[in-house]
């Protein structure tokens, strides 16, 4: 039976975070990962040896890093990881599964090429008609699917804990398919593994009733997430660089920021929001030396024919490709103890760029353990809403779904500097 497509090898780094409820076994997994590809240093090693005392080597230590983990078992914090194997380099972000800190499952899951979701196995009656997932199992894939993250697997865990492995797997399996299918969600695998005894996490599964590939195997093969080198340029200005230079006339300005799409070239016509100035592009740098050309994925210096009136948060792009709106309907996921309320004062980052903005509607409720849309008055912590949002200020936004620069923003308590929530934009409303 196997429950991943085959897919070509992509041989760039490849970034995935590891969610799922609280005492899934994430820490352990990584551990594995870490353990099994010898990404770990021989002093890390020997303290881990000592503390087992001859007993099994505790692999969960090797991220659960922060004293107040250690003290709560639980993972509260994203731990970066990093590793490498003869195929591609990977970085890992062990995102919290404690349904307090789904807010640090958000910032893990942003920038992500893929995310292993971890099961439990021996926490779901998989003999249940129908068989009913973890809470934080279905929230947890509707963020990394919201969030754009282009290939979420299914680690189905602790097999060795179960006695009728196959049909438990199985039934799990299939319930894991027929939520995904509720939800949209495309599913690049679902792997049986056993963290804690190594199972298919490094080395295939050596059984009869499995023949896809083991977790570290599909990871290799993922793609990572393409940046869209054709069509329009969009480049959120980071930074504006004066040229040194003597005298008091004509002295360069580099606009410098990270291409989010498109491609720029010496002689291309630009259009700089919100001013909506147009001017020609005299050079384009990379890391101070001027090249050709530049294209999204990279760090861009864009010098203009002419002086104009630009500064950080600021847009680079083709012109007539961006309409500022101070209008819009997106997904909130909201992620602050106190609730978003219609009609409040929020500050909302927009690329680089902050202004006031309000909420206001909220238009319905993602009910996660149904999918089903529910009247809301409000969103409560860890609650998905679908809203329509009023900024103080034009905003060039794009829908989420095409662009993930131009379509997502942070909301921020204005009192608290709390980051509250995270939007994702749909459309101009």
């Amino acid at each position: 039976m196997s429950t991943a497509a085959p897919v070509s090898h992509d041989h760039r780094a490849l970034r995935f975070l590891t969610a799922g409820s609280v005492d899934d076994g994430k820490s352990t997994l990584i551990g594995r990962l870490l353990y099994d590809s010898r990404a770990i240093l021989a002093d890390q090693l020997d303290t881990l040896e000592k503390r087992a005392a001859g007993q099994p080597i505790d692999l969960s230590l090797l991220t659960d890093g922060l004293e107040a983990e250690r003290e709560q078992g639980i993972t509260i914090d994203v731990a970066y990881r990093y590793f490498a194997t003869r195929q591609r380099k990977f970085i890992i972000a062990d995102a919290p599964g404690h349904e307090q800190y789904t807010r640090n499952m958000v910032t893990a899951a942003a920038g992500s090429d893929a995310a292993v979701v971890l099961v439990d196995i021996t926490k779901i009656d998989w003999r249940a008609k129908p068989v009913q997932l973890l809470p934080q199992t279905r929230r947890h894939t509707l963020l990394a699917k919201l969030l754009r993250v282009p290939g979420i697997v299914f680690a189905v865990n602790k097999i060795d804990a179960i006695d009728d492995i196959r049909p438990a797997f199985e039934a799990v399996a299939q319930a894991l398919r027929d939520f995904a299918q509720e939800a949209g969600v495309e599913v690049a695998g679902i792997i049986p593994v056993s963290a804690l005894r190594g199972d298919n996490v490094t080395q295939p599964l050596a059984c009869d009733w499995y023949e896809g590939p083991s977790l570290l195997q599909l990871l290799e093969a993922l793609p990572t997430t393409q940046e869209r080198s054709e069509g329009d340029l969009l480049q959120p200005v980071q930074y504006v660089a004066r040229d040194d230079g003597e005298g008091t006339g004509h002295q360069p300005r580099t606009l410098w920021g990270r291409i989010a799409h498109g491609a720029v070239k010496a002689g291309d016509t630009v259009q700089v929001f919100p001013s909506g100035e147009v001017a020609t592009v005299a050079q384009v740098r990379l890391a101070g030396e001027v090249v050709e050309a530049a294209r999204a994925g990279q760090s861009a210096g864009i010098v203009l024919d002419r002086q104009l009136d630009v500064s950080r948060g600021d847009w680079v792009a083709t012109p007539k490709s961006l309409q500022a709106t101070q209008r819009f309907s997106a997904t909130l996921a909201w992620l602050d103890t106190e609730p978003a309320v219609v009609g409040r004062k929020y500050w909302v980052r927009h690329g680089n760029r902050w202004v006031q903005a309000r909420i206001s509607s909220i238009d319905h409720r993602l009910d996660i353990h149904t999918l089903a849309a529910t009247d809301a008055h409000e969103l409560a912590v860890n609650e998905i809403g679908e809203v329509t949002v009023e900024t103080q200020q034009p905003l060039p936004v794009e829908p989420y779904g095409s662009n993930r620069v131009g379509g997502a923003l942070i909301v921020v308590d204005p009192t608290s500097n709390r980051t509250s929530g995270a939007l994702l934009v749909k459309e101009a409303a």
